[in-house]
């Protein structure tokens, strides 16, 4: 396959991200063609961004999740490839260099992505084997949400957006997988990832809230989606049963914090149980 700056659009959903995002797109290649979803309507921010950089269109949505902004890019742009990345990312000097290279030597791909430069948190999941790979590509499963280049024509649904938050990525590769796609790690370029610590979000304790309900909710939704109703059930319930005990336990000892967040698991798995769509949203400031 041939890969080049202008077949690639790159896709950056912000949320509370004036703190990392110019960092991110410092590190991109110049001439590329960028969108910016801005989820927490920062005008002044989108602003900064169009002032700044040349080729970029900054596109202020409602907050409708990661899966759904990251579709309002993908279908905004015009190219062959999307790549999505968070904002709290960043390209080494080589990153995108060495990612051409691979790509240019392999037939075919649906999903791509650098290795994560902090080797404790990989950036994929190999669930059945070890597949063979040469020296820098690496065959995998899946890989994380927040560096993706996606080859367009692979898929004729992009994200679910019946997802707010947590597991989309999961999600687009398991379904290429099930089609026989190939999904890639490419070893030798590197991508920085700062992880949630990033975000300049005030009321720290809805966001906790927010995530702790939607990673519940997500991973049923994801089982029942995949692997059936019975499935999701019988490996949710003892979370399920241990978040409702941490609850009890949390009230009694008047810990308020500790008490919402086991509630909060437990809301987002008895609404995903019942078949409700993902709607917790707390003000977040």
């Amino acid at each position: 396959m041939e890969l080049k700056v202008n077949s690639i659009t790159f896709i950056i959903v912000c949320f509370k991200s004036e703190n990392v995002i110019f960092s991110c797109l410092n590190s991109l290649p110049k001439n590329s063609k960028k969108i910016v979803i801005e989820n927490s309507n920062n005008i002044k921010l989108k602003e900064q961004i169009e002032l700044k950089y040349d080729n970029i269109e900054v596109l202020m949505n409602d907050n409708l999740g990661m899966g759904a902004s990251n579709n309002v890019g993908i279908l905004r742009s015009n190219t062959e490839f999307v790549y999505i990345l968070n904002p709290d990312t960043k390209f080494n000097e080589n990153t995108f260099d060495k990612l051409v290279e691979a790509v240019n030597n392999i037939d075919d791909f649906a999903i791509i992505s650098p290795l994560c430069s902090n080797h404790k948190f990989p950036n994929y999941k190999i669930l059945k084997k070890q597949f063979p790979d040469n020296d820098q590509i690496l065959e995998v499963d899946s890989i994380d949400g927040f560096s993706m280049l996606i080859n367009k024509k692979k898929f004729n649904n992009f994200f679910d957006e019946n997802i707010f938050l947590y597991l989309e990525n999961d999600d687009i590769c398991l379904r290429a997988k099930k089609n026989r796609e190939k999904i890639y790690i490419i070893k030798n370029s590197l991508i920085d990832h700062l992880g949630a610590s990033s975000s300049n979000i005030k009321n720290t304790y809805d966001f906790e809230y927010l995530r702790n309900w939607h990673w519940m909710w997500s991973k049923f939704y994801f089982k029942r989606k995949h692997y059936g109703y019975l499935n999701a059930l019988i490996s949710g319930f003892p979370k399920f049963l241990s978040s409702i005990l941490k609850f009890l336990f949390y009230m009694i000892l008047r810990k308020q914090y500790k008490r919402e967040i086991y509630f909060n698991r437990s809301l987002g798995f008895l609404n995903a149980l019942l078949g409700r769509k993902s709607t917790y949203r707390p003000k977040l400031d």
